[in-house]
């Protein structure tokens, strides 16, 4: 019985200590123990949940972005259209106050703006992931003439200033969908948003995976492949790609952020999102107009922004340290 129940703990053990030594595992182990990717994340995801529930919590609140409702009620705004009330108008009726002159509500606005700004930043990540792994994990196992080619077009795009061409870019696709007298469709302008984001977005991740290909292609595990008769397509997606998700992960950390912040600018600029669809930037734009005298219907868009890009930044170093422990500095 005590050499059986000794054999039954050694399994166990064992099986344990083979399940903790799997990079997965490691990975979160490594995640867990770091206090602030944890409280990262907590926050992203709350943001996250934020965007997702908007219609139902503004539902539940009792308001929406679009209605005007100092044009029912005169008295929320002064005689130089300012919110009567102070900080903002800010009361239990309206939690974070009024916008100035329209009168809007301004938490449901912010709800809309947060769903509006990561709805875009995450589908231009993810188009911008999937195009820049298919390009260069392409170029980097074809090789030769392919490769070539690839490394100049990517070296082409990132000399671009990507900010300006976004500017100038952004009135050349509205102008091949829209006749110059007629109104940009919101889903029109997201939809552009995304697609030029992601045509000068997916360069750098491309080079990334084109050096990893190039050196993981030399492999022996690569080359007992193409031995054994696989195919090029099975090659990628069952020898290489399980070796690339640790940079592609990483990478789509880092670009997230960088786009809520490029799409927000764009908005602020009149390019992108404009007023009246609720957006970061349409808000931020927007408050620079009355900080001077109304400084809170700039507070709540700047400083819900700066936290989700502090907080995603933090959790990609963290996601970066735990997948890639010889990143640490």
């Amino acid at each position: 019985m005590t050499d059986e129940t000794e054999k039954k703990s050694i399994t166990s053990d064992g099986s344990k200590g083979s399940e903790s030594r799997s990079p997965g595992r490691l990975a979160w182990k490594r995640f867990k123990r770091d206090r602030t990717g944890v409280i990262s994340a907590y926050v992203v995801i709350f943001f996250f949940v934020i965007a997702i529930a908007a219609p139902l919590i503004a539902k539940l609140y009792g308001k929406n972005p679009y209605t005007t409702y100092a044009s029912d009620r005169p008295d929320l705004l002064d005689a130089f259209s300012y919110p009567a009330g102070p900080n903002g108008g800010m009361s239990s009726e309206f939690w974070f106050g009024i916008e100035p002159q329209l009168g809007r509500d301004v938490f449901t606005f912010l709800l809309y703006g947060i769903r509006t700004s990561l709805g875009i930043a995450v589908a231009a990540t993810i188009l911008t992931c999937v195009v820049g792994v298919i390009v260069g994990v392409t170029a980097g196992y074809l090789g030769g003439r392919t490769d070539y080619f690839v490394g100049r077009v990517i070296d082409i795009l990132l000399s671009f200033p990507s900010t300006l061409f976004f500017i100038a870019f952004m009135p050349v696709v509205y102008g091949i969908f829209v006749a110059p007298d007629d109104d940009i469709p919101t889903s029109l302008r997201a939809t552009a948003l995304i697609l030029v984001l992601s045509a000068f977005g997916w360069a750098s991740i491309a080079r990334l995976l084109r050096g990893q290909v190039l050196g993981l292609r030399e492999r022996e595990f690569v080359e007992a492949a193409k031995v054994t008769g696989a195919s090029p397509m099975r090659i990628v997606f069952k020898e290489l790609l399980p070796n690339l998700w640790t940079p592609i992960i990483i990478q789509s950390t880092l670009m997230l952020p960088a786009y809520v912040t490029a799409e927000a600018g764009l908005a602020f600029l009149g390019v992108g999102i404009i007023d009246p669809t609720p957006d970061w930037g349409v808000m931020i734009q927007r408050g620079a107009q009355f900080y001077s005298q109304d400084f809170t219907f700039m507070l709540f868009p700047g400083l819900s922004m700066v936290i989700f890009v502090l907080a995603f930044n933090l959790l990609g170093d963290s996601v970066r340290d735990a997948l890639d422990p010889k990143s640490k500095r």
